[in-house]
């Protein structure tokens, strides 16, 4: 399943600290050599200040104790340089220590700037000291003591980009730290600012939507409403268009979050129309088993897709997440996937007919006779969906379906709604571009 791994086209999309937890993955998982892997990770380690980390890989790669010098020359660099942007920062960061002193500031950075340099004679060089320190921390692996700062440092930041970066630097600090709350909390203030109308060019816009919605896949996958979360976002025109014109990837997430998604989202027929139009730039078993369910009607070759979708889904970092129950481990969302799978697969074949072989069934939807028996009893009672079995003959029987003419009113209004709002929003913002020039 190499040929599905998706961390080459990923991780130039992410902060180098981000793709040791895909690399760590992908060796658990056995994807690659062991020595390819650890190779990767002392190259990336390389460009941060991580040196113990680094040579403990080493060690582990050649099978020695010893280390080479510009390893241990770093290492003396690493720590001289700490040392002196501790030093720089240390009048500000005390001053941040001091909780009644903090109690000062106020949301005016102006005030709280004029305020620390009469009371405190903390100026911009200590508080761009505590940038470079708070960086320099996150470079080092200190993730936590690097969100800290960086937090404080955006209350007294007034340069717009810094700011920017600082952002950026706290989201990947609270990922690594498994903080998805916080880091939902990051990321809805990222993409607030990067959609706002002066955020410097729309190029460099679109660059920041697509590291977003990379970055993003951490937080989706680890958080209990990511599901919903994902296809609020990605299926956003300006985020799908930046998806189909630099990321066609991507769609791989927000198929199974369409898949695994409890509720069925208007967006989903819009949806597969992109997955046709993309086959071409980028396809895999999971966009796959859409086109053959919903495009092609290909139910044999939905059914092969839906094995391969297990196996796409088990070695990938996002969707892959084990979760151990007593002594054995199991992938939730695998477990989701499959089950919505065979329930897309069953609703589109019920649709185009009306008395189904059991036998055949069962085959479509990769279980035995009894399985798919059990399966379909449940849903049917389960749901509202009209039908019956027969066991004796062994076919499932489909009743006629008359659509309900208010709800196909309602449903195409709420279309032409969504259009109108679209069309709206695409003209106010071309007026606007005219007026700016």
């Amino acid at each position: 399943m190499a040929e599905y791994d998706l961390t080459q086209r990923i991780a130039p999309m992410l902060d180098r600290h981000l793709v040791f937890p895909l690399l760590e993955f992908l060796q658990e998982r056995q994807l690659h050599a062991d020595e390819q892997i650890l190779k990767s990770k002392i190259e990336l380690l390389n460009k941060t200040n991580m040196v113990d980390y680094a040579m403990d890989i080493h060690k582990s790669l050649y099978h020695t104790e010893d280390v080479p010098q510009d390893m241990v020359d770093r290492r003396a660099e690493v720590v001289a340089r700490l040392k002196s942007l501790e030093e720089a920062a240390a009048p500000l960061v005390s001053f941040l220590q001091n909780a009644s002193a903090v109690q000062e500031l106020r949301a005016d950075k102006q005030y709280n700037l004029q305020m620390l340099n009469e009371r405190y004679q903390i100026g911009p060089d200590q508080i761009e000291a505590l940038y470079q320190y708070a960086k320099f921390q996150f470079e080092c692996g200190n993730y936590s003591g690097a969100a800290d700062y960086l937090y404080q440092y955006r209350a007294l930041c007034t340069n717009s980009e810094r700011s920017l970066s600082a952002l950026w630097g706290k989201l990947a600090a609270e990922i690594l730290m498994q903080n998805w709350d916080i880091a939902l909390e990051e990321l809805n203030r990222l993409k607030e600012k990067i959609d706002s109308k002066n955020f410097a060019s729309p190029l460099s816009q679109m660059q920041s939507r697509i590291w977003l919605m990379h970055w993003s896949l951490f937080i989706f996958f680890n958080n209990d409403n990511g599901r919903s979360q994902i296809i609020d976002l990605f299926n956003q025109d300006k985020y799908l268009n930046a998806i189909q014109t630099s990321a066609p990837h991507l769609l791989r997430y927000l198929a199974t979050a369409f898949i695994v998604n409890k509720r069925r989202r208007p967006q989903f027929k819009d949806f597969l129309k992109v997955i046709q139009q993309e086959q071409h730039s980028y396809k895999d078993p999971i966009t796959e088993f859409l086109a053959c369910v919903y495009v092609n009607y290909d139910f044999d070759g939905a059914q092969k897709k839906m094995r391969e979708c297990e196996e796409v889904i088990l070695n990938d970092p996002f969707l892959g997440k084990r979760v151990e129950e007593g002594n054995f481990s199991t992938v939730p969302l695998r477990d989701e996937f499959l089950e919505n799978a065979r329930l897309f697969i069953f609703e589109t074949y019920c649709r185009i007919h009306q008395r189904i072989d059991m036998g055949v069934l069962a085959e479509k939807l990769n279980l035995n006779y009894e399985e798919a028996e059990r399966w379909i009893v449940n849903l049917i009672r389960s749901s509202k969906l009209d039908a019956k079995l027969d066991s004796e003959t062994g076919t499932v029987i489909m009743e006629p379906n008359h659509p309900n003419v208010h709800e196909q009113l309602i449903d195409h209004t709420k279309g032409l709604s969504g259009r109108t709002y679209k069309l709206v929003s695409q003209l106010m913002e071309h007026t606007q571009a005219q007026t700016a020039r």
